[in-house]
């Protein structure tokens, strides 16, 4: 099932294993390539489903960098899951994929069973990680004005560090140099965490999410992220956290995150 097509977009998809839909939504700049080795262990938990997000590497849009926002990919997600028959599903989304995730939760509670979300990027719920991804977007959006060609590469060494992007294998970066144009977008678009107006929550609106929740933060993240996660968690009531050793890029497959999915997948809980 290499292609689906939801919302006119024709969308990479990968899906192995049997039971439980487990959904994969990967960051920004990302590709479900990244999620191939988690994606293999996560099949062997239930029926997993990896996708590469409107305008990333294989999914890309005609070369077209018209803005996307947070409601597309909501959109897309939402869809694919129907496409799919994988209602509720487990939803695992990582940075940018946490977030979308955490809004797909808010819109359709009933279209998820579970929620993980590895380091989310929410940065708007305290002044210091507001300021910090202002500060990304604006070097961001300069890096691009010079060559947009090295978006994705400026992102991995600007928020993580370049010991972070070169450590990668050179295919790796081969794969986030296919993520450019889906990256771009996403600058011009609303709601995500590098847009100009990213999306609000209020602790009403999360204090009402019911659905068993996981928080994972990395020892050696930098400080926004961990810092946003922890404060995300602090309004979610049905939320457990944990923390992993290593950097940003936590491993979807995390044997934290195995056991989450296990305990939620069984009959009991249905």
């Amino acid at each position: 099932m290499p292609h689906v097509t939801v919302n006119g977009v024709e969308l990479h998809v990968e899906v192995g294993g049997e039971g439980i839909p487990i959904l994969g939504l990967h960051g920004t700049p990302s590709s479900a390539a990244m999620w191939a080795d988690a994606a293999t262990e996560l099949a062997r938990h239930g029926r997993c489903i990896t996708y590469d997000r409107r305008g990333f590497l294989r999914s890309r849009l005609d070369g077209s960098v018209a803005p996307v926002g947070l409601d597309d990919h909501v959109d897309d997600a939402l869809a694919l899951l129907d496409a799919l028959d994988a209602v509720p599903a487990i939803v695992i989304g990582r940075s940018t994929g946490g977030l979308i995730a955490l809004e797909l939760a808010l819109r359709s509670p009933r279209s998820v069973r579970a929620l993980v979300l590895l380091e989310p990027a929410v940065f708007t719920l305290d002044e210091a990680s507001r300021t910090w991804a202002d500060g990304l977007r604006r070097r961001v959006l300069d890096a691009e004005s010079r060559d947009p060609s090295t978006v994705a590469e400026f992102i991995i060494r600007d928020a993580l560090g370049d010991a972070t992007w070169d450590a990668l294998p050179a295919a790796l970066r081969e794969t986030f140099a296919g993520t450019n144009d889906g990256t771009r977008a996403e600058l011009h678009g609303e709601g995500l965490d590098l847009s100009a107006r990213p999306r609000e929550f209020g602790a009403a609106e999360l204090a009402a999410l019911a659905m068993p929740i996981l928080v994972v933060a990395a020892t050696d993240s930098p400080d926004p992220l961990r810092r946003s996660a922890a404060l995300l968690a602090d309004l979610l009531p049905t939320s457990e956290t944990v923390q992993v050793p290593g950097g940003h890029l936590i491993h979807p497959a995390d044997t934290a995150v195995l056991a989450f999915i296990d305990r939620h997948a069984a009959p009991a809980d249905a």
